[in-house]
């Protein structure tokens, strides 16, 4: 597959836009990687998720109990990844490479894993966004249509309804479909990943044979099978469905493009900055909880332009990228609530599911 380029029409407004953000991190004396407030952030997360653990597998509280428990592991474990492993994985968590690498390695405890994912994510969907064939994030074939250039079935018309139940199944489909596709065909779509060193091939069976006895085969010695197999769906379904709702907040809604490069080029029109504001979208962000919980992924847009910033930043680069956008008469999608952009997601499934 043709890789895709961008145009250099607005040149001028990403020197800008740059170079306004450097200043604010000069001025306040402040470095673009995480601080007191995300290590602290880390410690609660990960004690909580362990604290839950022990306390279902080892201590097995009744089942009035055991079933908010389950689905705030679930809750817990999606908040590692959008806090954790994600600064991790794009740099931004420290300043020092290897926590960085051990952070993004919070993915491999949670049955993932993260040489895939950085490909995945920080190559193919931060490079080519929105971009169908390129970004593997809105690949959700074929239960869910997200753009005009997809096919469409007949059962896309129910979309917008059966959305709730399939994004509970994400985080399976993930852990235990999409990894070892990726892993075995060595592609990411069709674009080839780059080859695995032994290391990490060691990495990716020795956490997925972790992750198998710790959050399978040791609580079904402790509670049993069936006890098991309903609160692990129950965790696995809460944290797929939380992840992949924040996902599609920031994407897939009504405001956001799907560019298609020019056929003969395969070269989109505008240039980079202006197209990941163009398929990016920010929402309730004047929430702190949420913007606690998602790791700032709420602040989507800011993501993007600065993937290399800590999410601890974005809201207050979000008011320079705010002012540079207005000077230049650049759209900035911005959603004021949570249910105000899950409201648009499930109106922009139907109006796709039904063309």
């Amino acid at each position: 597959m043709r890789g895709v380029s961008f145009g250099n029409n607005n040149a001028a407004f990403s020197t800008a836009l740059k170079k306004k953000v450097d200043e604010y991190f000069s001025a306040n004396g402040v470095k673009f990687t995480g601080n007191k407030k995300l290590y602290w952030k880390t410690a609660i997360l990960m004690c909580s998720a362990a604290a839950l653990y022990a306390w279902l597998v080892f201590l097995t509280p009744a089942w009035w109990l055991s079933i908010p428990g389950c689905l705030l592991l679930g809750f817990n474990m999606a908040a590692i990844g959008f806090n954790v492993m994600h600064d991790g994985a794009h740099g931004s968590f420290s300043q020092r490479k290897w926590v960085n690498e051990m952070m993004a390695y919070s993915l491999n405890l949670l049955g993932g894993c993260s040489y895939l994912w950085k490909a995945k994510h920080n190559v193919n969907h931060h490079n080519f966004t929105n971009i169908e064939g390129h970004d593997d994030d809105i690949d959700i074939k074929p239960w869910i249509r997200t753009n005009t250039n997809q096919p469409r079935r007949w059962y896309h018309r129910y979309q917008h309804i059966y959305w709730v139940v399939l994004y509970g199944f994400t985080y399976l489909i993930w852990v235990f479909s999409k990894d070892f596709d990726k892993y075995f065909r060595g592609k990411i779509g069709e674009t080839k990943i780059k080859k695995m060193n032994v290391k990490e091939h060691i990495v990716f069976w020795a956490s997925k044979l972790v992750y198998g006895f710790v959050f399978i085969a040791l609580p079904i010695w402790q509670v049993g099978f069936l006890d098991t197999l309903f609160g692990y769906l129950l965790a696995a379904g809460m944290c797929g469905f939380v992840l992949a709702v924040v996902f599609q907040l920031a994407h897939v809604v009504e405001e956001a493009s799907f560019p298609v490069p020019d056929d003969k080029t395969n070269k989109v029109k505008e240039d980079w900055t202006v197209h990941q504001l163009a398929t990016t979208a920010n929402f309730s962000t004047r929430s702190k909880f949420i913007s606690w919980f998602v790791g700032g992924l709420n602040f989507q847009v800011e993501h993007h332009l600065f993937p290399r910033i800590s999410h601890v930043h974005y809201p207050a680069i979000s008011k320079v990228v705010k002012d540079v956008c207005s000077q230049f008469n650049v759209r900035y999608i911005e959603y004021p609530t949570f249910f105000s952009a899950l409201k648009s997601h499930v109106l922009y499934l139907k109006t796709i599911g039904a063309q």
